[in-house]
């Protein structure tokens, strides 16, 4: 968590290869990832779901999502796109209709659903309650717990820390790139929640 320009969108870059790592290394899994491209990392199982949605306008809402699927085999994808479409009948109820078409909100549960359907170990949401309406807002925070439950590691940057926190384990807010604040949500809700940019 962290305002506008706290560095939480350059951590996830950093996670995901965007953006170079100035000093330290970046570890996943046991193996060191910090020189390898951002496709050899999602091979490794990384999920990136990007600020601001980002769908692809002239597909439809099938064709976005299976995008994301590229590392695995068809068959696996097409199980990976039925549950979703279980989990969320939103993507069967608008599954050939074109993404650009749908609410801002609709777009980012397409969006998420498009990193998910590889099923990756890790999964990074930048921003995902970016500009929603509160309802689109807590579908987004169902979705997150579900890939929780399924055994889907996260990495959530948010500056809504009240929905953030909870949905989180453990939280860190970031200020001018360092983090200045750690624990369970438990910890440091009350702290988090004080602080002038939160």
């Amino acid at each position: 968590m962290g305002s506008n320009g706290a560095g939480k969108s350059s951590l996830i870059n950093a996670v995901i290869g965007l953006f170079s790592a100035k000093s330290g290394r970046i570890v996943f899994d046991g193996q060191d990832i910090t020189t390898l491209t951002c496709a050899a990392r999602a091979r490794l199982g990384i999920g990136y779901s990007p600020e601001g949605r980002r769908v692809f306008n002239s597909l439809t809402v099938t064709e976005n999502i299976l995008s994301g699927s590229i590392r695995v085999p068809r068959a696996e994808a097409m199980r990976n796109l039925d549950w979703l479409m279980s989990a969320f009948p939103l993507l069967a109820e608008r599954a050939s209709q074109p993404a650009n078409q749908m609410s801002g909100g609709q777009q980012q549960i397409v969006a998420i659903a498009r990193a998910v359907v590889a099923m990756p170990k890790l999964l990074l949401l930048d921003e995902p309650f970016l500009g929603l309406a509160p309802v689109w807002i807590r579908q987004v925070g169902e979705m997150v717990n579900q890939l929780k439950a399924r055994g889907t590691t996260i990495l959530m940057t948010e500056q809504m820390a009240k929905p953030a926190l909870k949905l989180v384990d453990c939280a860190y807010v970031v200020r001018n790139g360092e983090n200045r604040r750690s624990g369970t949500v438990e910890e440091i809700r009350d702290e988090a929640l004080a602080e002038e940019y939160l």
